[in-house]
């Protein structure tokens, strides 16, 4: 990781920052969280929205977003996917984040937030499909999500790559979720898209994992749906 000098402007936002995710502090949502299998180091159980707000009353700052990060709370992780600024990520910032994430959450915040703006993102989205960690793997899919949904002007073939990738995971049924989210996006962006999802599918279908055909099926039923609006 890289290292930078501080400032007394950034450590007085990060001050403030920490002052204010205490003052929202939950503890029914981070109990709840906890049952459900989302644990953290800290958890103040502040919500997703509040840390939104939070990170408006701030500049974005590469610096005070690792600051936030390396104080490894839930909300100070958010709000660093938040407050960073994308042109300012380096590829060792991001392989470090991600194959430090310990769960579904704060991979899916850091994706969406930030990765997704990132000029690495296709890469990375490839590269940590094939990660040997299963979350680092979740990430990569639904990185590909994410790029499919946000990123309106990119041409069909940077996304094609990623058939290839999910043909292989979705004979993991731990990835079944994301995989769907992830191929529904990606058939509903364009004719020759479409045609691709549904091949997938087709594929899946054929799969000897009971997991991997019913997958198959759900996404057959969905990508050749009348309501798909370049099929009718």
């Amino acid at each position: 990781m890289e290292f930078i000098l501080d400032s007394q402007e950034t450590e007085k936002d990060f001050q403030q920052l920490l002052h204010q995710v205490k003052l929202r502090k939950n503890g029914e949502i981070s109990d709840s969280m906890k049952r459900q299998g989302i644990e953290y180091k800290l958890n103040w159980g502040a919500s997703i929205i509040d840390l939104r707000e939070l990170a408006k009353q701030v500049a974005p700052s590469h610096l005070l977003a690792l600051k936030l990060w390396n104080k490894q709370w839930r909300e100070t992780m958010i709000l660093a996917t938040l407050v960073d600024e994308p042109d300012e990520v380096t590829e060792e910032q991001m392989d470090f984040w991600t194959k430090s994430f310990e769960n579904r959450e704060i991979a899916e915040q850091a994706s969406a937030n930030l990765w997704v703006k990132t000029k690495f993102a296709f890469v990375k989205a490839i590269e940590w499909s094939r990660g040997k960690k299963h979350l680092v793997r979740f990430t990569g899919v639904h990185l590909m999500g994410r790029l499919a949904l946000v990123q309106k002007n990119a041409i069909d073939e940077m996304f094609e790559p990623f058939f290839e990738e999910l043909a292989v995971l979705g004979r993991d049924r731990r990835l079944s979720t994301v995989i769907y989210r992830t191929v529904i996006v990606l058939g509903t962006r364009s004719e020759n898209l479409n045609k691709q999802a549904i091949e997938l599918a087709k594929a899946f279908q054929l799969g000897e994992e009971e997991d991997t055909a019913k997958l198959g099926e759900m996404l057959f039923e969905e990508l050749t749906a009348d309501y798909i609006s370049f099929r009718n």
